[in-house]
């Protein structure tokens, strides 16, 4: 008798992280990264201005608001958004080639990108929202990064509320009270949600390959 070939091959899936400034999210996806070489970060496109240390295309693919608004009017993205009076896009037709060859995506966005990507590709997406232990820690946290001025924090704080609010739309929670706690939990999520039967390319056919072989 033949050996049985396993013709059965991944499609990639759309990791999204989402959480309010400061609760631990962008901290996390590094960490995942680091440590999954089969993850890849979705590199967005935005408006704001660059910040110190940040690599154009690594980071960001920094542009100008009319190069933005060309883009969502010709359905290059597959979400947009405008936060703090800044405009964020993912590029869709790198994303898509990374599915469809089997590779993950790790995207780091709000709500309202989440919806979007729901509503385009729900099958393909797995969505987690990271929750602060407290508000107090999550003001603190915005604090000790010292990325944004006094101002700027308490925009964050009053619009964490507003996002919050979203958390019964993601597939899965977590509460960030320790990094190395929220990152495993992540890693259990992916490495489950990688198995599920729908993204398993061939699977029909590789199980009726097994049934005639008996």
């Amino acid at each position: 008798m033949a050996p049985i070939r396993n013709d059965v091959s991944r499609r990639g899936l759309m990791l999204v992280l989402s959480s309010p400034s400061g609760a631990g999210k962008t901290t996390i996806s590094r960490r995942l990264l680091d440590r999954d070489p089969g993850i890849a970060m979705s590199v967005s496109v935005t408006t704001r201005p660059m910040r110190p240390g940040e690599v154009p295309g690594r980071d960001y693919f920094f542009i100008d608001l009319p190069t933005f608004d060309r883009m969502v009017d010709a359905g290059e993205l597959l979400e947009h958004a405008r936060v703090f009076g800044n405009c964020y896009g993912t590029p869709k037709g790198a994303v898509e080639d990374a599915l469809a060859s089997g590779r993950d995506v790790l995207f780091d966005i709000d709500w309202q990108g989440t919806q979007q990507l729901a509503q385009n590709a729900r099958d393909d997406l797995v969505s987690v929202f990271v929750l602060p232990p407290s508000g107090a820690e999550l003001e603190r946290r915005l604090h000790t990064r010292a990325q944004d001025s006094a101002e700027v924090i308490a925009q964050r704080m009053a619009k964490a509320s507003d996002e919050i609010s979203h958390w019964a739309e993601y597939d899965y929670v977590i509460v960030n009270h320790d990094v190395d706690e929220s990152v495993a939990s992540v890693e259990a999520i992916l490495r489950a949600e990688r198995l599920r039967r729908r993204r398993q390319v061939g699977l029909p056919q590789f199980v009726k390959g097994i049934q005639q072989a008996l």
